[in-house]
């Protein structure tokens, strides 16, 4: 029987190698006093990542003077034991061999992508390697968890994963973080040159297709401002898709251009070239981030472990260097990284938030990812939706939209209908409907016939062999 004597609260960074985003989130929580005790328990598979985390987790506690207890492990069931709340920012398979696979086959079809992390081939492929791998931990989780327990999803594809998880556990709910909303409202701020916090908004619909419904400042509606920028053309070169969008859609999107660009059937086609340059999107942009990060790594690292010991300058000079074909913003910011960890800030990220709100009782408002119960009536009853949520000491609770606008919500149909096929393909153990999913996919079945589409879906489930569950072995 477990030991019912209160204990010190247990905060489970799973995926904790991830030690760029694992600083930010230790930073974000250890900078609430109320969070500043917490046991922090890290786990990873990389042995040496997980080190490193280790070291950085002492290092950003003593710069906001925390006294946490650290501890870091890969026996994953240790690290979850008693823990509270647990943040989720794995990725199955990594950049190489998976990611790179799941770009370089479907490009022999001739088919494009840019992200290839939340929808499209990409994003069924890498919902098939990693929901299998989160229900074991979830299953963990159930067991080992304290009472009340919560799981912090930062993973991709986000709605199949907080759909699969919160139909396969009774116990641990899982809410999926994604930054895409605040971030936008940010972006949209820039462009009217206008301050964040003067902003208020209201945004509902699904993970990287969600619509603010309202957008506003002091009770003025501020639409009207951003169409003129797109009927001026004043947007930003890599934001040219979001503000098409606006003025197709009337509502402007969350997530970036070059994300959006891969869940319809629009912009990426075959022989279009003049579509790409039109809309400025960038091919391969997440592959080509990857390598900026592996470039810039050894620096990273170096910084870590010795803070101010790199150059960002000299940073910047290797990347322009690098024969790396990715939009030149990415190779431009990437010093801001090193930059990013000679001090801690808080970010704009909703986990620590959620995990304070929950703790003291202090209620916030977030836009987190959950079930769809009652709460969207024109998506499907069940499939994984973001709103607006209240959280405070009785944890998240998610508000009520009701009806979205008739052509927003049957665009996020065409997006829900594959995530639907990819979670009852690994709950169900059907690789047909890994078929279906590519088939209804929008920027799937927009470029490939049916032939090309199975054919193409076979070679991917073969190469992804090491990482899939045995009944995708075919």
């Amino acid at each position: 029987m477990r030991d019912a004597s209160p204990r010190r609260l247990k905060i489970t960074l799973i995926g904790a190698g991830s030690t760029v985003f694992t600083r930010n989130l230790l930073g974000d929580m250890l900078s609430h006093p109320e969070l500043a005790g917490a046991e922090i328990a890290l786990h990873d598979i990389d042995e040496h990542r997980l080190r490193l985390s280790e070291k950085v987790a002492y290092r950003i506690a003593d710069a906001v003077g925390a006294k946490p207890v650290i501890t870091a492990s890969t026996d994953r069931r240790r690290a979850l034991d008693g823990a509270r709340f647990v943040l989720n920012t794995i990725q199955v398979g990594g950049y190489k061999p998976a990611t790179v696979t799941d770009f370089d086959i479907p490009k022999k079809y001739g088919l494009e992508q840019t992200i290839g992390d939340t929808l499209g081939i990409g994003g069924i492929m890498r919902g098939l390697r990693t929901i299998p791998v989160q229900l074991a931990m979830l299953r963990d989780m159930d067991e080992l968890c304290a009472p009340g327990a919560v799981h912090l999803n930062y993973v991709n594809p986000m709605a199949m994963i907080t759909w699969a998880l919160n139909r396969a556990s009774t116990r641990v709910p899982t809410v999926g973080l994604c930054h895409s909303v605040q971030h936008t409202a940010q972006e949209l701020a820039n462009d009217l040159g206008l301050p964040v916090d003067e902003i208020q908004y209201h945004c509902a619909g699904i993970n990287h297709m969600s619509f603010y419904l309202r957008f506003e400042r002091n009770g003025e509606d501020l639409y009207p401002k951003l169409r003129d920028i797109q009927r001026e053309g004043r947007m930003p070169a890599w934001n040219r898709v979001r503000y098409e969008m606006l003025r197709q859609l009337g509502h402007f999107p969350t997530e970036s251009s070059e994300h959006f660009a891969e869940y319809v059937p629009w912009f990426i086609k075959q022989g279009r070239e003049e579509l790409l340059r039109k809309f400025n999107i960038p091919l391969d942009e997440y592959p080509g981030r990857c390598q900026v990060f592996e470039h810039a790594w050894p620096y990273i690292e170096r910084e870590l472990e010795v803070p101010g010991s790199q150059d960002p300058a000299a940073l910047l000079a290797q990347l322009r260097a690098a024969d790396i074909h990715v939009m030149q913003r990415e190779i431009e910011g990437a010093p801001q990284m090193l930059e990013g960890l000679r001090s801690v800030k808080r970010s704009v990220e909703y986990g620590s938030a959620i995990i304070h709100s929950i703790v003291t009782g202090q209620p916030r408002v977030i836009n987190g990812n959950v079930l769809n119960h009652q709460l969207i009536d024109n998506l499907p009853q069940g499939c994984a939706i973001e709103v607006p949520c209240l959280v405070d000491h009785n944890g998240v609770q998610p508000t009520r939209v009701g009806k979205l606008p008739v052509h927003l919500a049957a665009l996020m149909r065409t997006n829900v209908n594959v995530q639907e096929m990819v979670v009852e393909s690994v709950l169900e153990q059907r690789r047909d409907h890994v078929y279906h999913a590519a088939m209804l996919d929008p920027h799937t079945a927009a470029t490939l016939d049916l032939d090309q589409i199975r054919a193409m879906v076979d070679e991917l489930l073969a190469a992804h062999r090491p990482f899939l569950p045995e009944y995708l072995h075919g």
